[in-house]
């Protein structure tokens, strides 16, 4: 069951917006103008507060979500750029153009954010409000759109009331945004730079820059890992095998255990959480396949309700047992 909240419209003033960092730092969840829409935004490091997030916008999928950043030195403590990244940042930031980046060895992003990903979707806002929330936090704040999943994106703080109350902390009012539409994503990611959703730039404004065309985007059925939102397609999957809904263990198996019984004889055993806690699984369900995927060619996952978060888990367990090509 989502959490209920006391959601506070404000004005977005000095005091409201310093309220709004501190709501972020003790793991809340907060709604902001940026120059494209309002997003919901989250402590991307705070695997939990972004799990909250998700449930928040209901029917979870976890899908990667954009880091924002005060600027261009901010990004590059959580992506490694290359020369055309550069030039891009340079140009458009800030600004409603997201680069999609390898991770920087430092990177403080949660795998949850990143959807378990070796890659980071990142860009630097251009507004007032959200750049002085960006630097009072002194973080990277993950923000999808402030909306419930499937409903309109927000260009207004009335607009994310409608959708959100009682399921967030604080919606600041900046008034009605500029863009009205997501950012451009790109993705850097190798020789050719890809546009993998249109938005704020236009793709003649980034093949300017680059001097040359962008790929044409991938299609759902073509996409074989998701590097950005608004992308249909299988998620993190590990080289081991996946045995769901486990009531035993065999020989050499280990185990990704949720509740208070996990199973007894496996190899090794990482708990999605010990209480049951579905916000907690959540937050740990990535980064705990990753481990066990370093020491065991076999896991077995013990069942998951299918409720709540529980639905997006299975969701990414299923994705991640599926046979491989």
């Amino acid at each position: 069951m989502t959490q209920t909240f006391a959601t506070r419209l404000i004005p977005a003033d000095q005091t409201a917006i310093e309220t709004a960092a501190k709501i972020l730092r003790s793991g809340g969840l907060v709604a902001f103008p940026t120059e494209t829409v309002y997003g919901l935004g989250a402590n991307a490091a705070d695997g939990r507060a972004v799990a909250k997030l998700y449930a928040a916008k209901g029917r979870p999928s976890f899908n990667p979500l954009i880091a924002h950043v005060t600027d261009i030195e901010a990004a590059k403590q959580q992506a490694r750029f290359n020369a055309t990244a550069e030039k891009l940042a340079r140009a458009f930031w800030p600004g409603p153009l997201t680069l999609v980046l390898p991770k920087a060895d430092g990177c403080t992003v949660a795998d949850l954010a990143t959807a378990g990903l070796d890659t980071i979707a990142i860009r630097v806002p251009n507004h007032p409000v959200a750049r002085e929330l960006l630097a009072l936090f002194n973080g990277p704040i993950v923000a999808p759109s402030a909306n419930r999943s499937g409903h309109v994106s927000p260009t207004t703080a009335q607009h994310v009331m409608e959708d959100l109350q009682g399921r967030i902390d604080c919606i600041l009012d900046g008034g009605q945004t500029r863009v009205g539409v997501e950012s451009t994503i790109v993705a850097c990611l190798g020789d050719h730079p890809e546009l993998l959703r249109t938005g704020g730039v236009a793709r003649t404004d980034v093949e300017r820059i680059i001097g040359a065309p962008l790929a044409e985007p991938l299609s759902a059925v073509d996409i074989a890992a998701p590097l950005a939102p608004g992308m249909l397609a299988s998620h993190y999957a590990p080289n081991a095998s996946l045995r769901l809904d486990a009531v035993s263990i065999a020989d050499g198996e280990a185990l990704l255990a949720f509740g208070p019984s996990p199973l007894a004889g496996a190899t090794i055993t990482l708990n999605l959480s010990a209480r049951g806690d579905l916000t907690e699984a959540a937050a740990n369900l990535f980064s705990y396949l990753r481990m066990l995927d370093g020491k065991a060619a076999k896991i077995a996952v013990m069942p998951i309700p299918n409720e709540g978060l529980g639905e997006a888990i299975n969701d990414r367990l299923a994705r991640a047992a599926a046979p491989k090509n």
